[in-house]
């Protein structure tokens, strides 16, 4: 494995593998961004998967809006997303922050112009990952997503972090300063927010494939 001295040499290695070559720009499967809010807390400790199959269940029973979500009774969502394991708690807290959205913004389009990561993370059964998956994938902002695969891919390159923000800032720290690097290598006009959401499907997609 190739030695590399920060975060901008990781994305050329992993790029140079062309592994989301085929999948979207943004590489999160998603039909719309509010797929990818309630994707990004069905996947919590279960398989990507297992978290579309919970999502599939809310399209085919149209679930898919916050309205909906808010008003749904309990135990009918508990049972639709029984695929994503942690089902009572997970329920619970989608049907919650449907709420809270609704309340605190009025409606979604409101809520991805104006919602902060601080307000995402004070929601119940939302830590940093989840937050910044809905921040970058959903939100489309500039935060950079760290997750397990993130951590055991910086170990066998021999980095340990003491902390989720310490390993997230050395992973943003190197994209921001070779940023314009980056966008000579793609060729066209490219934002910050798209080649987080790449780096981190490429890091995903490369554990995958490298247990």
């Amino acid at each position: 494995m190739n030695s590399i001295s920060n975060s901008y040499d990781l994305f050329i290695f992993l790029k140079d593998l062309n592994l989301i070559k085929m999948q979207p720009l943004n590489w999160w499967p998603a039909n719309s961004e509010l797929e990818i809010l309630l994707g990004s807390i069905l996947t919590q400790n279960t398989k990507w998967e297992n978290a579309q199959k919970s999502l599939k269940n809310l399209e085919k029973s149209n679930l898919l809006s916050l309205e909906e979500l808010s008003c749904v009774d309990l135990e009918i969502l508990t049972i639709l997303i029984t695929p994503s394991g942690f089902k009572n708690q997970k329920a619970k807290r989608i049907k919650l922050l449907a709420k809270n959205i609704i309340e605190e913004f009025g409606d979604f389009e409101n809520f991805c112009l104006n919602v902060s990561r601080n307000w995402i993370l004070e929601q119940k059964g939302i830590g940093p990952e989840t937050a910044d998956a809905i921040m970058c994938y959903c939100i489309h902002s500039d935060e950079m997503v760290v997750d397990s695969y993130t951590n055991r891919l910086l170990k066998k390159f021999g980095y340990e972090f003491e902390s989720y923000d310490d390993l997230k800032s050395w992973l943003e720290y190197g994209i921001n300063e070779n940023f314009d690097k980056i966008k000579k290598i793609y060729k066209n006009e490219i934002s910050l927010n798209t080649i987080y959401c790449r780096f981190h499907g490429k890091i995903v997609e490369y554990m995958k494939n490298n247990k």
